[in-house]
């Protein structure tokens, strides 16, 4: 519960003017509801015994008419604006949500964060943030309004009517709707936890079929997913079904909470009425808002219903990040640089993610603009943990590294990234255009552009054949093979004219002619750069200014 409790602090601060007037109109229609039935049923007792006593041509029949109006137009307009004002409050505060659980993830590990790429891991992340937005607009909002208008309902029904029946509808409801609504809650925490993990077993499924239909097809299993998916489909639905029980007993068992606290405030007013202490007029008003306040408790139990979700996706959320979690980025102007510098490092000391034994160790070299440095090593000698470190999202262990003149250190991100990019092992292509894929690292890119830099990947008369730029690409790049997708990604590095650029197996897939055009088309389109590339590849180290072999700098490994 204290997860949840803090996850309703961060949506109430990201707009809490929109929430306070999303809760004042939710009591303000709740008031309003039970002020009506009972006002109306004053109104009707009244003026059936001023009817009775012959009296009914002086009983003032306008002003309760009036106020009848009054109050049935005013909560039809309240709960309208209610309605408005919470969802809006919600939705403001779940993307404010989102950018917070986007900063978490900012300090996490880099490979972490990699990890995070698969569809399973993205739709864990969507569902936890959806599930949040019933904290407010079910659990918190409603239970408060519940209870305000508790009180104000008795402080009203003690003035206007007796204190007996205030507190004989007070005692029924609190302590009657209270109980069963805890016992909701317990009742509630397993099942909710177990469809929630149902339904994303679910879509973990439909995602893997869909993504390797076409090998499911060739080798024939076809039919052994689809019984997955079905198996796991029956599982969540028996959940689902198990929570829609308890949802509907916790109704019905509410709705005979109201109906036997209405019947004792009928019983009680009888007998009152009997003694001469209120008559029936001030007894309907106790009736009807005893009705009135169902409202208060019925909706209550699908909020509660929810809670072990919400608990569970709330604690994700809140989560602590990883062990080996990065500083946050440094903010701030862009340091005083020196383009000339290039990229400089000095006896530079590595460790791998999650070990204390360096991994390299005494790493020195200089890479002037305009120049290219080839790093060679066999796989696991830490190539790819170098780039990382040299793009500032891994730690160094010791040493130092200098880029145009600027320790690493002391760059604000925003800056960093104008004037560095990294090319990783597994590259992202979005599902659209090739046009559209270019532009998101230049918006408003022109179509001479991008055909200048598919040229410098050699991947101009490839696109040309598919269609231009305007051929679309499936979900995730899908329709390029997989050298052509590394080399759309490159181009999209490229467009971005870093001062350093770090590539990490920039031609991996592609025959020695082929890359050697891509890599002189990169030293082409950009002249001033300095280059670093990890490979393993003859082609890249022909044509680079310079050659470092990692096996000189690692480390014995226990």
């Amino acid at each position: 519960m204290r997860a949840i409790w803090q996850i309703f602090r961060l949506l109430w601060a990201a707009d809490p003017h929109a929430m306070w007037r999303g809760a004042a109109l939710s009591v303000v229609v709740l008031i309003m509801g039970a002020a009506l039935l009972g006002l109306s049923g004053w109104f009707i007792t009244a003026t059936g015994l001023a009817g009775v006593a012959g009296i009914g041509i002086a009983f003032d029949v306008f002003r309760p008419s009036a106020g009848v109006r009054f109050l049935a137009l005013g909560r039809a307009g309240a709960r309208y604006g209610e309605r408005v004002l919470t969802h809006d409050a919600t939705l403001r505060a779940l993307a404010a949500l989102r950018i917070t659980l986007m900063r978490r993830l900012e300090i996490w590990p880099i490979e972490a964060l990699r990890q995070l790429r698969g569809g399973a891991a993205l739709t864990r992340i969507t569902a936890d943030v959806d599930a949040l937005d019933g904290v407010a607009l079910r659990l918190a909002l409603p239970v408060a309004a519940a209870l305000v208008t508790h009180v104000v309902a008795f402080a009203m029904l003690f003035w206007l009517v007796t204190p007996a029946v205030a507190v004989a509808i007070a005692l029924g409801y609190l302590l009657g709707g209270s109980l069963i609504l805890l016992r909701v809650a317990l009742r509630t925490f397993a099942p909710s936890t177990e469809a929630e993990a149902a339904m994303q077993a679910l879509r973990r499924r439909a995602i893997d079929l869909f993504r390797g239909q076409r090998e499911a097809i060739l080798q024939g299993l076809l039919p052994t997913w689809r019984a997955r998916i079905e198996a796991e489909d029956s599982r969540t639905r028996a959940a689902q079904d198990r929570l829609d029980r308890i949802d509907t007993g916790a109704g019905l068992v509410l709705s005979a909470v109201v109906a036997l606290v209405t019947a004792l405030v009928l019983g009680l007013s009888g007998g009152l009425i009997a003694a001469g202490r209120i008559d029936p007029a001030q007894a309907a008003i106790g009736v009807f808002v005893a009705l009135a306040l169902a409202e208060t408790i019925l909706p209550l139990r699908r909020g509660l219903a929810e809670i072990g979700r919400m608990r569970d996706a709330a604690e994700r959320v809140l989560a602590p990040p990883p062990a080996g979690a990065r500083p946050l980025p440094a903010v701030g102007p862009a340091p005083q640089s020196d383009r000339a510098a290039g990229l400089e490092v000095c006896d530079l000391s590595l460790t791998r993610p999650g070990r204390d034994v360096a991994l390299l160790s005494g790493v020195s070299f200089a890479v002037a603009p305009g120049q290219m440095l080839a790093i060679s090593g066999a796989s696991g000698t830490g190539k790819s943990t170098l780039l990382d470190a040299l793009a500032g999202i891994a730690p160094l262990r010791a040493g130092s590294a200098r880029l145009l003149g600027v320790p690493l250190g002391e760059w604000p991100e925003p800056a960093l990234r104008q004037h560095l990019t990294l090319l990783p092992q597994r590259t992202a292509l979005l599902g659209g255009t090739i046009l559209e894929n270019l532009e998101i690292a230049r918006p408003g890119l022109t179509e001479d552009e991008a055909q200048e830099v598919l040229r410098a990947v050699a991947l101009d008369g490839v696109i040309a054949e598919r269609g231009g730029l305007e051929a679309r690409l499936d979900e995730g790049g899908a329709g390029l093979s997989g050298g052509e997708s590394r080399r759309l990604a490159l181009a999209r590095a490229l467009l971005r004219r870093p001062d350093i650029l770090l590539l990490d197996e920039p031609t991996e897939g592609l025959d020695a002619e082929t890359a050697r055009r891509v890599v002189a088309g990169i030293r082409a389109y950009l002249p001033t750069a300095a280059i670093v590339a990890a490979t393993h590849r003859e082609a890249e180290k022909d044509i680079a200014d310079m050659h470092l072999d990692l096996k000189d700098f690692v480390q014995n490994q226990q």
